[in-house]
């Protein structure tokens, strides 16, 4: 059994790094997570623990005692640069240590695994004096994945599909670095196409919104589902929309820049269907976490009724957001109305 501990920067009262209405704390959190996902999905014989699995306040000796505590195999710390520049960059302890050369030997294929998956400019492989390189007692490498304060990688960061490509080269540079072994392959659901498989929503930025009265903008879709740390207003008119977390929608102005967070609740239900029922057809069918049809969170069954509150276009084909806050395809062959 490998036993993985994940740490994603920063958290709670500790914001890290800002930028373009980005928050590391939560961008870390994003990461963490979906490389936790992945990894415990696809790999067998593998454990994973992280530091923080929420907005919690988190001290670095915390962390690194909970690492060596556990008795990880290996601890990956990830994090968001600032303060000028462009591109990804990973760090080792800097000092001398026994297993120096094999740290660097997995830190290598990690750092190439998300520069081959992402595509960002490489900044380089970096030793530097890290509280968690430093303090943890089993190998351990620190990223510094893309500049919060540049417009070109907020642009990026601020696409749930690009931290999916993050965390993917994470995936892949552990699998490789610590010779994981993948799950034998799963049988799809009663529902696939070839739509379920996209790597993202390509066509995102496409899908108008209209805003029918002055709202609150928030800094993150956390913030505006909590309706907490208001950023600005969103004054009624039409927009583009960007990007949609967790039931919420980042609006803009500007086709293919990120804007503000609104919760849609607000605005009357004005781009979508009044709320009314489905009943799923299909014997199974795949549930998702968010509106990307590779985001699959779990199985409903045959005769499942659910509240929907929205529809949208992903991929070309159709999605409902349910009450829940999840969502679920709108193909009338797997769903029905009631």
């Amino acid at each position: 059994m490998v036993k993985i501990f994940i740490d994603p920067g920063h958290g709670g009262s500790d914001t890290g790094a800002t930028g373009y209405g980005l928050r590391e704390k939560d961008l870390t959190l994003s990461i963490s997570k979906k490389i936790e996902t992945m990894l415990i999905n696809e790999y067998d014989n593998v454990q994973v623990k992280m530091s923080r699995t929420g907005d919690q306040t988190v001290s670095l000796i915390e962390r690194t005692n909970a690492a060596n505590a556990w008795n990880a195999d290996f601890l990956l710390s990830v994090h968001i640069n600032a303060s000028g520049g462009s591109g990804f960059e990973s760090y080792i302890y800097i000092g001398q240590f026994p297993s120096r050369a094999a740290t660097d030997q997995k830190r290598n294929i990690i750092h190439d695994e998300v520069i081959k998956a992402t595509g960002l400019i490489d900044r380089g492989k970096k030793e530097a004096d890290f509280h968690m390189v430093r303090e943890s007692q089993m190998q351990s490498v620190l990223t510094e994945n893309g500049f919060i304060d540049n417009a070109h990688d907020a642009n990026l960061l601020s696409q749930s599909s690009f931290l999916d490509k993050i965390a993917r080269g994470h995936a892949k540079g552990l699998e490789k670095a610590l010779k994981l072994k993948k799950k034998a392959s799963q049988p799809l659901a009663a529902v696939s196409s070839t739509s379920v498989t996209s790597s993202s929503n390509e066509k995102a930025n496409d899908e108008k919104y209209k805003v029918n009265k002055t709202l609150d903008g928030y800094y993150t879709a956390v913030d505006a589902k909590a309706e907490g740390n208001k950023k600005t207003t969103v004054t009624k008119g039409d927009y583009f929309v960007f990007n949609r977390s967790q039931g919420m929608v980042n609006v803009t102005k500007v086709k293919g820049m990120p804007g503000s967070w609104i919760n849609p609740k607000h605005n009357n239900g004005a781009n979508g269907p009044e709320n009314f029922l489905i009943r799923v057809k299909a014997n199974e069918l795949w549930y998702y976490n968010k509106p990307d049809w590779n985001a699959r969170e779990g199985k409903v069954k045959k005769r499942e009724v659910f509240t929907v509150v929205d529809a949208f276009t992903v991929n070309g084909s159709k999605m409902y957001e349910l009450k829940s806050g999840t969502y679920i395809t709108a193909n009338p062959q797997y769903v029905e109305k009631i």
